[in-house]
């Protein structure tokens, strides 16, 4: 019989994303063992994501907070989104978003892939885990 997987958010490990973003992966881990990868990122006022991009879809919910997100070379047509909101971006498109206003970002991200990739379109590298570092 197969078994739940149960995770706690109070006992994830905490991964630095630049100097005002935090990360906690939830389900998935780096052998790729489940389908999706998923984790929580808290961003504080004035964070701004680098562009970047996926080879599988990407979903982000908005749990708290306000973010503005666009997709590269259509930054015209920036999309706010709030609590309870939810966008999904297609594979291999380069996006982005910020935190709008004073009210920390709190989001929910699941990657359709069992192991994260990212590619930044500004040549950031990434280690095998696919975290920004350097």
């Amino acid at each position: 019989m197969a078994e739940l997987i149960v995770k706690r958010l109070d006992e994830t490990e905490i991964v630095k994303f630049g100097p005002n973003a935090v990360y906690q992966p939830i389900i998935g881990d780096d052998e790729g063992s489940t389908p999706v990868r998923t984790g929580i990122q808290t961003s504080e006022p004035g964070y701004a994501a680098p562009m970047h991009s996926h080879p599988y879809m990407e979903i982000l919910h908005i749990l708290d907070g306000v973010a503005e997100a666009w997709i590269e070379g259509r930054e015209a047509e920036k999309v706010t989104l709030r609590r309870g909101d939810t966008i999904a971006i297609p594979p291999d498109t380069p996006h982005t978003f910020r935190v709008v206003g004073n009210e920390v970002l709190r989001l929910l991200g699941t990657h359709a892939s069992p192991k994260r990739i990212v590619s930044y379109r500004d040549g950031g590298k990434t280690d095998a885990r696919g975290y920004r570092f350097g």
